[in-house]
């Protein structure tokens, strides 16, 4: 029996060494700034101290119980969790009640998030020469219960390439992958009557869209429009779209009413920002640039 026992430990032992050095050989390259994780309670509190840098100036009303810095990284969590109302303060309130001592009842705290949501705006980036913009499809309800309450928000239309009951959410980005502005509409409207955020930037820069932004009245001059594939630097949008998609889970949502959808989507806006550039723009030594959230996933 003992045997048996040692040569179980050597093969043990074996295969554990052939994993390591298969692992190895496939092992991407990491940002030296990347490769120690941070605990939750360290990120909260590091995104708190990134939000109260940007939000210094801006006042606490004396009758309110949250600082303006705690509203605005309470609503970067909500929209980086990625999960219902419901489930974030679950979440919230057994994980990380300590951080937030006066942390308000879960109807309240939505409020708050619906009042103040223009706040998350001082995080847009500044438009660059060369920009991009692409619309997004958001689920609100299944299509097989479309029409059933009269307070209905979303509207039937097409996402990648199949029918949704939803919002259009269309996303300007600078070269970097950042967010310069964006909207929402219901999805049955038309991607050509968002050029209006496209003219907020004329003469600024050059804007990069496909043919779904062209309208037979007529285009803004610095739009251009282009082929399937024949822009490299719009597989930029897939990589944003892909990362809100994966951590934020934001392909479906399930509000019910507009304002409160608009909140989430200008508190997804910032924390896709924010988070971005956490550690700054620093390249591989082949030279890519990466673009990722994943770390912060929660």
């Amino acid at each position: 029996m003992a045997l048996v026992y040692y040569k179980l430990i050597g093969l043990v032992d074996c295969i554990a060494m052939v994993m390591h050095f298969l692992h190895a050989s496939q092992e991407r390259e990491t940002l030296p700034c990347m490769e120690e994780p941070m605990t939750t309670v360290d990120f909260i509190t590091a995104l708190f101290c990134q939000v109260d840098e940007q939000m210094r100036a801006m006042p606490k009303h004396p009758d309110a119980g949250l600082w303006p810095s705690e509203v605005v990284t309470l609503g970067l969590l909500h929209a980086l969790k990625g999960v219902g109302n419901r489930a974030f303060s679950r979440w919230l309130t057994r994980d990380s009640r300590a951080l937030f001592p006066r942390l308000p009842a879960r109807t309240r705290l939505f409020r708050l998030f619906r009042t103040h949501q223009a706040w998350p705006q001082a995080f847009l980036a500044a438009p660059t020469v060369l920009d991009v913009i692409d619309t997004y499809g958001m689920e609100l309800i299944h299509p097989i219960r479309e029409g059933r309450s009269p307070q209905q928000i979303g509207r039937t239309g097409l996402s990648n390439h199949r029918w949704m009951v939803g919002g259009t959410w269309c996303l300007l980005f600078n070269q970097w992958g950042l967010v310069v502005a964006w909207a929402c509409a219901p999805a049955n409207v038309a991607e050509h009557t968002l050029q209006w955020l496209i003219r907020q930037c004329e003469e600024r820069m050059m804007v990069l869209s496909d043919t779904a932004f062209h309208a037979v009245e007529g285009d803004p001059t610095h739009l251009k429009l282009y082929q399937r594939g024949e822009w490299q630097d719009c597989l930029l949008v897939e990589t944003v779209l892909s990362m809100l998609t994966v951590v934020c889970h934001f392909t479906k949502v399930i509000h019910r009413v507009w304002t409160y959808f608009h909140a989430r989507l200008a508190f997804t806006m910032a924390a896709c920002n924010v988070l971005v550039q956490w550690h700054g723009f620093q390249s591989y030594a082949s030279g890519f640039v990466p673009l990722s959230m994943a770390d912060f996933s929660l």
